[in-house]
């Protein structure tokens, strides 16, 4: 799917507000009548906008936007094509503003020991994580799945600078991931699901997305994603079973939070995965 932002089929410039909310809404098989009913406005008004003939308010583009689940990155450059300012202002998690950020985060991360946790951002690049996740992250990038970032060890519970080690890197490498699960196909299919689901969503901005083609080239990727079992309902979770060094299993489920009130883009991108004993 082309990005709202990205040039029309036929090579032209951006497209309008009007176009990207209708470009939205039909991705979401959704007809002018639904979309109109739960922003609350008429039919006719909302044919007017997405044909161009009326220019939305901030307040209407940003209504459209959440009832479509556009992302704020997103619903930000489709009130740039309206000709208004930005709703969210992005910072960087390096600069002096996020310290207090970035020490909530910390904390977090630490209360969490003795078990996992790591934080990442929306390319599923790892920002920072707790000392319990570091043996199998060490693991990992000693055996060059990473070799940007260096064989490690990399510190515990402080921002890690760039480049920073992918999650979806580390767990399709053949190198990775799929040493120290004992599961590694179920975890590795339901997250593929997952990255490939929020990749169809529209974005202005193809370098913020995870490594998606370079992890599908790996080996034996194409062909776990194809032989998925005929007719099966896709699980609603699927634990993490990491292998001990005895040669047993620890079995872990994992939750992933998000600050979903933060007026930050990066901070509302920011995700937290724990992990919590499942047995």
């Amino acid at each position: 799917m082309d990005g709202f932002l990205s040039p029309g089929a036929h090579g032209q410039g951006p497209a309008n507000a009007g176009a990207l909310i209708a470009r939205a809404r039909r991705a979401r098989r959704l007809s002018q009548m639904d979309l109109a009913l739960e922003a609350g406005i008429s039919t006719r008004h909302l044919s007017f906008v997405e044909t161009g003939k009326s220019r939305p308010s901030p307040g209407l583009v940003l209504r459209l936007c959440e009832v479509l689940g556009v992302p704020p990155r997103e619903a930000d450059g489709v009130l740039l094509a309206a000709g208004h300012a930005p709703a969210h202002r992005e910072t960087p998690l390096e600069a002096p503003a996020m310290a207090e950020v970035l020490a909530a985060l910390r904390l977090l991360l630490a209360r969490h020991e003795p078990l996992p946790a790591v934080a990442f951002d929306a390319a599923w690049d790892i920002v920072m994580f707790n000392g319990a996740y570091g043996g199998a992250l060490d693991a990992c990038l000693a055996a060059g799945v990473e070799p940007a970032v260096g064989p490690g060890p990399l510190p515990r519970l402080a921002l890690l600078p760039a480049p920073r080690p992918n999650l979806l890197r580390l767990l399709c490498h053949p190198a990775g991931a799929r040493r120290l699960i004992g599961n590694w196909p179920e975890v590795a299919r339901a997250l593929l699901d997952r990255v490939q689901r929020e990749a169809r969503l529209p974005s202005a901005d193809p370098a913020r997305r995870p490594p998606i083609e370079e992890a599908l080239a790996q080996p034996g990727i194409a062909v776990l994603l194809r032989n998925r079992p005929l007719g099966a309902a896709a699980p609603l979770v699927v634990p993490v079973e990491m292998l001990a060094p005895d040669g047993g299993r620890l079995r872990f489920l994992t939750t992933i939070a998000t600050l979903g009130t933060a007026q930050d883009l990066t901070l509302r991108e920011l995700r937290i995965e724990t992990y919590h004993p499942a047995a």
